[in-house]
């Protein structure tokens, strides 16, 4: 595999777990890292060894020209930053949410196909070890050949309080679309990853806590075109009994003809044939960087896709799907019926 030049645009809270997984990834090379706040990026630079600090994007990317740039910027931010890379021909890998509307998403996808410059979404949930390893159990029809049901149930416990998210990423408060358009679209992608395509959705949204502006309670009902069903179950108010309710971010219940796969809040994955009692399924994943390491598993796959020029998981055209469910699913709760996915 040939080495890679990187350079990466933001230095805000999640970017943490991008910096210390470029570090470990083979055949990578972080140039530069960008930020408004020079200081912030000279940080970055200090603490995991990387060359040069920039508060300049345009400058970083005509003076580096690497073969990849890495968005970790507030999705506002987002089409400028493409823009900014297809100009220069440098491949693009961009953190979720990818743009505050539709609309901007869809310009996005449309600048790509019409480039050279190929575009991956950084939708790390789908690269949690649990899921790939549920993905595995369904391919090997351990519990039948299809899935009738799948839910999820997410309690976050990081929302009830008057100062609810300051500590961690206080612009979370003032944000119209609160959960769904920051957590539920990683559950949508799962969804999709792991039963197909969403056909419509049913969707009753609520805001529990007066001091933020957004939605931080969800109730989804989803039809799959296969005749799967799923529920989300979801809210950032209510608290968990996980000793760390970050690490899947969720409960899962999958049945099927056969019998049930159930994830725990620990990772821990069990499969109960019917009739049978439920057994734990051995698996090995490290609770390391961000549940289970997610961040350096989607980095990877960007980079050995970068390198095949195989289609990347979540490439930008194929994660419009997903952003047309998360549309749907504030316009069934604003109109009080389903949905259907266009």
């Amino acid at each position: 595999m040939k080495k890679l030049t990187g350079v990466c645009i933001g230095a805000g809270y999640f970017s943490q777990f991008h910096f210390d997984a470029w570090q470990r990834i083979e055949n990578v090379e972080i140039a530069a890292i960008c930020d408004h706040q020079l200081a912030k990026a000279q940080t970055v630079c200090d603490t995991y060894g990387f060359k040069k600090a920039y508060d300049d994007v345009v400058t970083m990317l005509e003076t580096e020209k690497p073969d990849f740039v890495d968005i970790i910027t507030p999705p506002e931010t987002h089409l400028e930053l493409c823009k900014l890379a297809i100009a220069n021909e440098i491949d693009i890998i961009c953190q979720k949410p990818l743009a505050p509307t539709y609309g901007e998403s869809v310009q996005i996808a449309e600048m790509i196909k019409s480039s050279g410059v190929r575009m991956m979404v950084h939708e790390n949930f789908r690269f949690m070890p649990w899921y790939r390893e549920i993905k595995k159990l369904l391919e090997q029809n351990t519990i039948g050949d299809k899935i009738q049901t799948i839910q999820l149930r997410m309690r976050m416990g990081d929302g009830w309080q008057d100062d609810a998210y300051m500590n961690r990423q206080p612009y979370f408060r003032k944000m119209d679309r609160l959960l769904i358009y920051e957590t539920g679209i990683h559950f949508i992608d799962v969804f999709s990853f792991l039963g197909g395509n969403i056909k419509s959705v049913y969707a009753k949204l609520r805001t529990l806590n007066p001091n933020i502006k957004g939605e931080d309670f969800a109730w989804v009902n989803f039809d799959f075109e296969n005749g799967t069903l799923g529920f989300l179950d979801a809210s950032r108010y209510n608290e968990n009994t996980a000793e760390d309710p970050r690490l899947t971010f969720g409960s899962v219940l999958i049945d099927g003809p056969k019998g049930s796969i159930r994830l725990y809040d620990d990772g821990t994955i069990t499969v109960q044939p019917l009739g049978k009692k439920e057994t734990k399924h051995t698996y090995h994943f490290e609770n390391k960087n961000f549940s289970g390491d997610c961040v350096f598993a989607t980095q990877s796959h960007f980079i050995e896709r970068l390198c095949d020029n195989r289609p990347f998981e979540t490439e930008v055209s194929k994660y419009l799907k997903n952003i047309e469910v998360q549309d749907a699913i504030y316009r069934s709760n604003d109109e009080k019926s389903p949905v259907n996915i266009a």
